[in-house]
């Protein structure tokens, strides 16, 4: 079940999940579902209903373990409100207006085949944007869910 908090002037989203395993200073952690939690509200998405069928392995997260929580507790992580949608614009508007702009800039230089080589190249440029934008994230905190105490 998800919730949201309101702490340190920062609005966060948390969701339960487990400790699998604990490695030095970090912990991996099982969630326990899939999906924002709002899933089985009233004009939920059903993405829980969708990730069951989909993801047969339960999703597992690296994430700092400052308190040293233990094997099999239960633990609730928080990520920073925000930072699930700008995930979500990264990885599907970036590239889907890369691939619309590469197939305009090649239909006005080469017709149709123009439009065809300048999709996949803008394709690969959002791809590419994308990893760029993962790897600069993935070493800031802010972005990095965390154990709520």
């Amino acid at each position: 079940m998800s919730e949201r908090v309101a702490g340190n002037g920062r609005s966060t989203t948390s969701a339960w999940g487990t400790v699998a395993a604990v490695d030095g200073e970090h912990a991996l952690i099982r969630m326990d579902e899939s999906g924002c939690g709002r899933c089985r509200e009233t004009g939920g998405c059903g993405g829980n209903n969708l990730a069951r069928l989909l993801c047969r392995k339960p999703r597992t997260f690296r994430v700092p373990n400052p308190d040293r929580r233990a094997v099999g507790e239960h633990v609730c992580l928080r990520l920073v409100e925000g930072s699930l949608g700008r995930s979500a614009l990264y990885a599907y508007a970036f590239p889907w207006l890369a691939l619309l702009l590469g197939a305009l800039l090649g239909s006005s230089l080469a017709d149709e085949g123009g439009a065809i080589g300048g999709a996949a190249a803008g394709l690969l440029v959002g791809w590419l944007s994308l990893r760029r934008a993962q790897r600069r994230d993935a070493a800031d905190p802010r972005f990095q869910p965390s154990i709520r105490s």
